[in-house]
């Protein structure tokens, strides 16, 4: 596409669109990871998890057949390179997926909850935000850059260019075909899993969920990496992706961006910040579900229970921000847009993010059972009726 003064407006513009779409489908079918897990853990239920990993499905497919089409480059993209950081993947994914569980879901899910009317979100946002541009510039950026960072794999060893399953495949022996197909079969085999179910076939709101939002990443790739794509930029002669944050290809992704967001608000008279493609999400994600909310009547304020809820709700933040940006994303940034991509350091980051948030549930169980047995012990009612006749 020929650069043009509208590209950023129409980026920008796309991304909101998008997201707006995101988060009001998100609001009204409950999408959401760390709910996905939670239902599998408490009770055994899988069709949550089932419309997430349709979306996947959708996302990898349609990222594949715009790949095929020519009509974008993935291994552009910020998740492909050829050198894979496991190990700030599977710390930063462990860390993401322990926070958000703390924080009462991950970044889109605190969006959406935001815009549902929980106060709670916006203290998780903010120190979600603060960590996460620590991590990205600040004191946590020496702790991700020099111990994490360096610890990776290069697929050159393999003889693929980049880290996509897809390359990686084709270099093992499976032929420059196999690039074109594997998505495609990864995605048919994801659906042939969800749709194995019965009872989640009977679940229409779900299935609408999972394709929706994963048609809207798909969106995302389009927007940046073809309709922002500029060839030669006049003034860099280089290509150039318009008004995305890393300068790639991006799809949709809520921990950098959030901490761009603020960045933007602290420094709005600096004319060298603008509006991004991940701003732009941020804002329409959050926006989609207020509108959502307003027109099912489900908007309800809500706040902090305890200061130890309160005090949770700050470490979750804490660590979705340095987790999401160790890990390159979150679990829409790598669970969603990476893995649409076929990485495998968003594999790696996913899974992990799983881990983490199966482990934090397990600290949660286990507080919830000693504060239960400490109000069963004898010594704890004998000083409570002490307490009371002195009262």
């Amino acid at each position: 596409m020929e650069p043009t003064a509208n590209l950023p407006l129409i980026v920008t513009g796309g991304a909101f669109a998008l997201a707006f779409v995101f988060g009001a489908v998100a609001n009204r079918v409950n999408f959401c990871t760390m709910g996905a897990v939670s239902d599998i853990m408490n009770f055994g239920d899988w069709r949550r998890m089932r419309m997430w990993m349709l979306a996947v499905a959708v996302a990898i497919a349609g990222a594949t057949a715009l790949q095929n089409a020519g009509l974008i480059d993935l291994s552009k993209s910020l998740y492909t390179g050829s050198k894979v950081s496991w190990l700030s993947a599977l710390v930063g994914g462990w860390l993401f997926g322990f926070g958000m569980t703390l924080g009462s879901g991950c970044g889109s899910k605190t969006l959406i909850r935001m815009g549902g009317g929980n106060l709670k979100s916006l203290v998780v946002l903010l120190f979600l935000a603060v960590s996460a541009y620590m991590t990205l510039k600040g004191l946590f950026a020496v702790w991700r850059a020099n111990g994490l960072d360096p610890v990776r794999f290069d697929v050159a060893a393999l003889g693929a260019k980049t880290s996509d399953l897809a390359t990686v495949v084709a270099a093992l022996g499976l032929g420059a075909a196999a690039k074109s197909w594997v998505g495609f079969a990864v995605a048919a085999a994801l659906a042939a899993w969800v749709f194995a179910n019965r009872e989640f076939r009977t679940t229409g709101e779900m299935i609408f969920g999972g394709v929706v939002i994963g048609a809207v990443v798909v969106g995302g790739w389009y927007v940046t990496a073809h309709l922002g794509y500029v060839a030669e930029d006049p003034q860099t002669l280089e290509e150039k992706f318009v008004a995305t944050t890393s300068g790639r290809a991006e799809s949709f992704s809520f921990t950098g961006p959030v901490a761009a967001t603020l960045e933007l608000l602290l420094f709005w008279t600096d004319q060298s910040r603008a509006l991004t493609f991940g701003i732009a999400g941020v804002l329409g994600m959050a926006v989609g579900s207020l509108a959502m909310a307003l027109l099912t009547r489900s908007f309800r304020w809500e706040g902090f229970a305890s200061v130890e809820d309160l005090a949770h709700h700050i470490v979750g933040g804490t660590l979705m921000g340095f987790g999401g940006v160790t890990a390159l994303g979150c679990t829409i940034g790598q669970g969603l847009s990476g893995i649409s991509t076929l990485s495998l350091g968003s594999f790696i980051a996913l899974a992990s993010i799983i881990v983490g948030s199966m482990a934090a549930m397990k600290y949660q169980m286990w507080r919830l059972e000693s504060r239960r047995w400490h109000w069963l012990r004898p010594s704890h009612w004998r000083r409570s009726s002490g307490a009371t006749r002195r009262l």
